[in-house]
């Protein structure tokens, strides 16, 4: 069976979002500028900027949420909340089928004890995933984040050149 065949009576239903020229905003450069540039952002967050700031760092060189959190001063909550809002993803401990019945319970298909069951989530995960579900994150604060990501380069090749390291001399390669 030919590609056409296969094709033909297919049609584009949606369409993309068009993000422009994908691009790395790596200007923030300390800890500093993190805080000033989260200041934007600071109106619509559940924390002071300097503490954001700190729960990004955190979390961008792979600290958990609660040690990011406690570093902060901030409760572990907070934290998780403030990295929704800034755009971070898999904040929530959820599964997505979770997600679905939680938007069940918000839309008043399902009792709150209905959805808690369904879930398998105890209170702390609920309550996150309901903020979650209820909050967008905050438009742009995600380049903001992107770029602190991006900071000290990518990690996966941060790895791959320090075992390389280990190797030297060897003649193996990984």
């Amino acid at each position: 069976m030919p590609l056409s065949d296969i094709a033909d009576g297919l049609e584009v239903t949606t369409e993309q979002r068009d993000r422009g020229v994908a691009s790395v905003d790596a200007t923030a450069t300390s800890d500093a500028d993190l805080r000033e540039r989260l200041a934007e952002f600071a109106d619509d967050l559940p924390c002071d900027a300097a503490s954001a700031a700190v729960i990004v760092e955190g979390h961008t060189s792979g600290r958990s949420v609660g040690d990011s959190a406690h570093e902060a001063g901030v409760a572990p909550m907070t934290a998780a909340k403030t990295l929704h809002l800034l755009g971070c993803e898999g904040v929530s401990p959820l599964t997505t089928e979770a997600h679905r019945i939680i938007g069940d319970w918000l839309s008043a298909d399902l009792s709150r004890t209905e959805a808690r069951e369904l879930s398998g989530a105890n209170e702390t995960e609920f309550a996150l995933a309901t903020f979650v579900e209820t909050h967008d994150p905050i438009p742009g604060a995600s380049d903001l984040v992107e770029g602190a990501f991006a900071r000290d380069g990518d990690a996966a090749v941060a790895k791959r050149d320090a075992l390389a390291g280990t190797m030297s001399g060897t003649g193996e390669l990984l």
